[in-house]
């Protein structure tokens, strides 16, 4: 099934580089989001930033041939921003060192804001340098996906101050069911139209102000898990486009999340 809108990832963009086997896969939240759409038909854009390095000129060109619109995927003079990677018994993958590079100063321009303002739908997160802006796309109709990761509730990140201006709220969630949907239900009474808490090996459940969605995962043999998250959400996005109901969109997170964990790329 194909739909006509277009979506945009902003904000945070890096690199996941793994020397020791030689791999690179230009990644972040929402460009792993993004590509997962790409896939399917969607037309998607990247606004953020890359160095003048070879990661930047690397990255541009992988996004490209997947077909995302890269015209607004800043290139400044520096290093792109980098996660050095590695391997934990042989399969689990680590994070070693993160290299902020252009994306600790990155800022919107005036034009990129517009930009991103004629899309129908954003995603972001919390670490892109772009939540000053969240208001504003929201009063001008852009649906916001947004991924609170595990920091939903942590004080430092001040997340209630965004929730009211997110649409679609994802976060990562850990515990007993009941807790789970204490919060999740508290995180919509800000104004969002569906929390989902994705809860690992225990699937995941959503709330729309009136019910509660709980899904199971597909299971799968499991290769690594880096990317799940984010494999969930686009799966979960491509339903919200095509007009599906949420338990429709949950089993197409949950099946597209499937997919992703039985390989070691991250989409």
């Amino acid at each position: 099934m194909a739909t006509d809108k277009r979506v945009c990832a902003v904000g945070f963009c890096c690199a996941d580089v793994y020397k020791d086997l030689g791999k690179f896969y230009p990644t972040g939240n929402g460009i792993d989001w993004g590509v997962h759409l790409a896939r399917m038909g969607v037309d998607v854009s990247a606004v953020s930033v890359v160095g003048t390095d070879e990661y930047g000129a690397k990255m541009r060109e992988a996004l490209s041939a997947e077909g995302i619109d890269v015209s607004h995927l800043r290139t400044e003079e520096g290093d792109t921003c980098v996660m050095l990677m590695g391997l934990k018994n042989g399969t689990d993958r680590v994070h070693l060192e993160e290299i902020e590079g252009v994306m600790a100063d990155y800022a919107l321009t005036p034009e990129e804001f517009e930009f991103v303002k004629g899309h129908d739908m954003l995603h972001t997160d919390l670490f892109g340098n772009v939540l000053g802006h969240l208001k504003a796309w929201h009063e001008a109709g852009v649906e916001v996906v947004m991924d609170f990761s595990v920091f939903s509730r942590d004080p430092e990140y001040h997340c209630e101050d965004y929730f009211p201006y997110v649409d679609y709220v994802f976060m990562s969630y850990d515990g007993p069911i009941e807790p789970t949907k204490e919060w999740i239900a508290h995180v919509q009474s800000f104004g969002p139209k569906i929390v989902t808490a994705t809860r690992g090996e225990d699937g995941s459940v959503s709330y729309d102000g009136e019910n509660y969605y709980e899904c199971g995962i597909v299971p799968c043999e499991v290769v690594n898990t880096v990317g799940a998250g984010d494999s969930y959400i686009a799966g979960f996005t491509y339903g919200i486009l095509n007009g599906d109901d949420i338990p429709s969109c949950q089993r197409r997170g949950a099946e597209l999340s499937s997919k992703v964990i039985t390989k070691f790329e991250p989409y």
